[in-house]
C-alpha cells in the first residue's frame, strides 16, 4: 500500500508518518477529558472575541480551499463521475489541487479549538459523542486522504465540504455576536445542509467504484469503499442528531401547549366554583338577615 502513496506529499509537514496525527488525536480526547474535570467548579470563560476571530478565520480558510479545489477542478476539466490523481510534479493545478487538500486536512486539526472552547465555556451538552466521534475521524482520515489521494474524485468530497464549512463558520461567528442571535432562525436548515452533503458525496464516490470496477478510472478502490462506509456512519449519526434536535423539540412544544391548556383549563374551572360558592354564601347571608 506504502508503494501506492504519492510521492509529492511525503516530505510534506505530518505526512511522513500517521503517528503525530493519532498522537494530536489522543491529546485532543485527552483535553476533552481533563479539562471537563477541571472547568467543573469553575467559572465558564466568555471568549467572545477569540471565538469570533476563529470563525472568521475558518470561513475565509475554507472560502481559499473551496475556490483552490473547484477553480483547479474547472481547469483540469476533471469529471464528476470519477477521477484518478495527477501525481505529475509538473502539473500546476494538480499541485494546487494537493496543497488545497493538505490544508483541508490540517484545517481539522484547527477544528479541534471548537471543543477547546466548549470546555473553557461548560457547554458540556455540546460536547456529545456525534461531536466528538467526527472531529477525531475526520483529522486521520484525511492524513490518508492527503498521503494516497490528494486529488482525483476526492477533490469533489473535499470541495462539498469546505463549502458547508464556509456556511457553517459563519453562522458561528454570527452566534457569537448577541445583537444577531435573534435573527439565526436557520439552524435546522444549517443541519439539512450538513445532511445533503453525505448524501452527495455518498453518490459522488458511488460513481466512481463503478467507473473504477469496470476499469474505466483508476481511483483507489479501498479509499472508495472506507469513503462510503464513513458516509454511511455520519448519515446515521447526523439524522439521529437532526431527529432528537427538532423533532423533539416539536414534542416537547405540543406537550407544553397541552399543560399550559389543562392548566388554564384547570384555572377557569377554579374560578367558576370560587364564584358559585361566593354566590351561595351572599344569598344564605340574605336569607339568614330577613
Amino acid at each position: 500500500m506504502e508503494s501506492q502513496a504519492d510521492p509529492r506529499v511525503q516530505d510534506w509537514f505530518l505526512m511522513s508518518s500517521p503517528v503525530p496525527t493519532m498522537a494530536l488525536t489522543v491529546l485532543y480526547l485527552a483535553f476533552v477529558f481533563i479539562g471537563r474535570i477541571v472547568m467543573k467548579n469553575r467559572k465558564p470563560f466568555e471568549l467572545r472575541g477569540p471565538i469570533l476571530v476563529y470563525n472568521a478565520v475558518l470561513v475565509a480558510l475554507n472560502a481559499w480551499i473551496c475556490f483552490e479545489l473547484v477553480d483547479s477542478f474547472i481547469k483540469e476539466n476533471m469529471s464528476f463521475k470519477c477521477n484518478g490523481v495527477n501525481t505529475d510534479p509538473n502539473n500546476k493545478n494538480s499541485k494546487r489541487i494537493a496543497v488545497a487538500i493538505w490544508w483541508y486536512y490540517f484545517s481539522k486539526c484547527i477544528e479541534f479549538l471548537d471543543t477547546v472552547f466548549f470546555v473553557l465555556r461548560k457547554k458540556d451538552e455540546q460536547i456529545s459523542f456525534l461531536h466528538l466521534f467526527h472531529h477525531s475521524t475526520m483529522f486521520n482520515l484525511w492524513w490518508m486522504g492527503v498521503r494516497w489521494v490528494p486529488g482525483g474524485t476526492s477533490t469533489i468530497s473535499a470541495a462539498i465540504n469546505s463549502g458547508v464549512h464556509i456556511i457553517m463558520y459563519t453562522y458561528y461567528a454570527l452566534a457569537a455576536i448577541p445583537a444577531m442571535r435573534p435573527h439565526l432562525w436557520w439552524k435546522r436548515y444549517l443541519t439539512q445542509v450538513q445532511l445533503t452533503q453525505f448524501f452527495v458525496i455518498f453518490g459522488s464516490t458511488s460513481m466512481a467504484l463503478v467507473e473504477t470496477r469496470a476499469g474505466r478510472c483508476n481511483f483507489y478502490e479501498w479509499m472508495g469503499w472506507a469513503n462510503l462506509l464513513y458516509m454511511i456512519l455520519m448519515i446515521s449519526l447526523f439524522s439521529l442528531f437532526y431527529t432528537k434536535a427538532y423533532s423533539k423539540g416539536k414534542g416537547k412544544g405540543a406537550k407544553a401547549g397541552r399543560d399550559d391548556k389543562a392548566a388554564s383549563s384547570s384555572s377557569a374551572a377554579a374560578a367558576t366554583a370560587t364564584s358559585t360558592a361566593v354566590k351561595s354564601d351572599a344569598r344564605r347571608r340574605i336569607k339568614a338577615s330577613t
